[in-house]
């Protein structure tokens, strides 16, 4: 049921309802790789407490310090590196919006539904795209974290944003947030699918399969954090479904930062090993990426493939993630319909 506002006052201002919004969220990106763009991201990104839990007298000398007066350059450099020149953005905003432009086409079936796209750190921000289909007439808004495996560091920071706006509004849109889908049988048919269409492409085939995910600190795991298990669950099932032994596929963890122990084993640490114990020919995905971005296309296609190449591997292979794939937009529809249920 949606508010009946039929029997409006001659002079009531114009409202708009009816309507239910879908909102994809991913991590978010750096609106160029200059140093000043990339400052502003880095620091809206480092200072969220769900990211850093450190204490802020801590966290802050350094952050400010050190961290944003040294990275800026050091990661614009890294992006630039696989900036979509074309549309002179990152990759990451190319595919969330072409996810969120192919779901409103596969929902035409639903024509009170609105679907819109934002990013947790930088532009759309999340604030600005729910007050847009608030006064577009959403009454009810899913929000779709783009991430299948929960943590706080993602998943919740989102929700947390949402709520934020939400706090500041007079009248609040309904909100349903999205669950992880780590072990979403169509999401694990798809990542297979990637793996197996891509291994076709070569004319070699890896004695190892590496699923990286991003990693988060110890610390938090042993607060409580599900992502580890989450994790070890979709790699475990992904494996089954191609029929590998534990020997031909590992689950490992990238991304690590600062001095902390982060979830082990990591992805470069293994990759380097791989190489110096005589493995020669290795692949690596990320499925805990909804889209290709710098952790995926620098970081695990550039960097570890040099790594595995310097240390006396032969041949690398980097599988793309789900992107704006049919596949990809299989599994994103199914999450979505499966929340919608009940609204539209």
């Amino acid at each position: 049921m949606t508010a009946d506002l039929t029997a409006l006052a001659p002079n009531h201002p114009s409202v708009k309802y009816g309507k239910v919004g879908v909102l994809l969220v991913n991590l978010g990106t750096p609106d160029g790789t200059d140093y000043s763009s990339m400052r502003r991201y880095l620091k809206e990104f480092l200072t969220d407490r769900r990211v850093i839990e450190w204490s802020r007298w801590k966290w802050y000398p350094i952050l400010f310090g050190i961290v944003l007066n040294t990275r800026p350059g050091k990661v614009g450099k890294a992006y630039a590196t696989i900036w979509n020149k074309e549309k002179d953005e990152s990759y990451l905003r190319t595919y969330t919006r072409n996810q969120s432009d192919l779901m409103a086409e596969r929902l035409r079936d639903l024509p009170n539904v609105k679907v819109d796209w934002a990013m947790r750190y930088g532009q759309p921000s999340i604030a600005d795209r729910i007050q847009a289909l608030k006064d577009d007439g959403c009454e009810r808004i899913v929000l779709f974290p783009l991430y299948p495996q929960y943590a706080a560091a993602t998943t919740a920071t989102v929700n947390d944003k949402a709520f934020e706006k939400l706090q500041k509004m007079r009248w609040q849109p309904a909100i349903r947030t999205v669950p992880q889908y780590h072990d979403d049988e169509t999401y694990i048919e798809a990542l297979a699918n990637s793996v197996t269409r891509h291994l076709a492409t070569l004319d070699w085939q890896p004695e190892k399969i590496l699923a990286s995910f991003h990693g988060i600190p110890m610390s938090y795991f042993k607060l409580g954090d599900p992502y580890y298990c989450f994790c070890q669950k979709t790699g475990r099932l992904l494996r089954e479904k191609l029929g590998l032994s534990e020997d031909q596929f590992m689950v490992t963890f990238q991304s690590r930062f600062g001095p902390e122990e982060w979830l082990q084993p990591y992805t470069d640490k293994t990759v380097e090993q791989l190489a110096k114990d005589g493995t020669k020919r290795i692949a690596v995905l990320n499925p805990g990426f909804v889209s290709d971005c710098l952790e995926t296309l620098e970081e695990i296609a550039e960097q570890a493939a040099e790594s595995f190449h310097h240390n006396g591997g032969d041949k690398f292979t980097h599988i793309p993630c789900l992107n704006d794939s049919e596949d990809g937009m299989n599994v994103l529809e199914k999450v979505v319909r499966r929340e919608l249920l009940g609204w539209a």
